[in-house]
């Protein structure tokens, strides 16, 4: 446990500098959440210009918003990717509005373009939110994968070459991972 609080006190310590402004600061939240970042945007953007556009927006946004930082409520993965997933889901919904009204909402080939926010299953912020509270409650390494495979696309293979992980050691995390969501899950009452 003392190994979560000091990733705590990190992350506070980070979020503190860069509402200060203090240089620097900004570039590593970027080089630690970067590339996390810019795949859930180019998973949800339709093109590589919009993904890289999101990308600098949401940063933009985290900078703005960093006082609020609480590491009591979250892990700043967490917070960090529900700021990534609002932006993006927002960015949609206006993209969507624009269409609707236009004229492209008569051509033949938007009934075949997918609604992305509701493939992507980002409609229900407070059930993600839920989520994203019991998957920070997980071991470390289990939350890595989830995060890193679900959020940031990226394959088992990928992560294991990044965590310099056996490839068998990360889809043992990632099966109690799930396993211990689903519990979860079933543990909580109807709604």
């Amino acid at each position: 446990m003392a190994g979560q609080q000091d990733r705590f006190d990190i992350d506070f310590d980070l979020m503190s500098r860069i509402a200060a402004n203090e240089d620097g600061a900004i570039g590593e939240l970027y080089d630690r959440f970067g590339s996390l970042v810019y795949r859930l945007a180019y998973q949800a953007m339709p093109t590589r210009a919009e993904a890289e556009d999101a990308v600098q927006e949401i940063f933009v946004r985290l900078w703005k918003t960093a006082g609020r930082y609480d590491p009591k409520r979250s892990a700043l993965v967490t917070w960090v990717m529900l700021i990534s997933r609002r932006h993006l889901v927002d960015k949609l919904r206006r993209t969507r509005a624009r269409i609707r009204a236009g004229t492209l909402e008569d051509s033949p080939q938007a009934a075949d373009r997918p609604d992305l926010a509701r493939d992507l299953g980002v409609e229900d912020s407070e059930r993600f939110a839920k989520l994203m509270k019991r998957v920070n409650q997980l071991p470390e390494l289990q939350r890595t994968v989830i995060v890193r495979a679900y959020l940031g696309g990226q394959t088992l293979r990928q992560i294991g070459e990044e965590l310099n992980t056996p490839l068998g050691t990360i889809k043992s995390a990632l099966s109690r991972a799930l396993v211990r969501l689903r519990e979860r899950v079933n543990e909580e009452p109807a709604s």
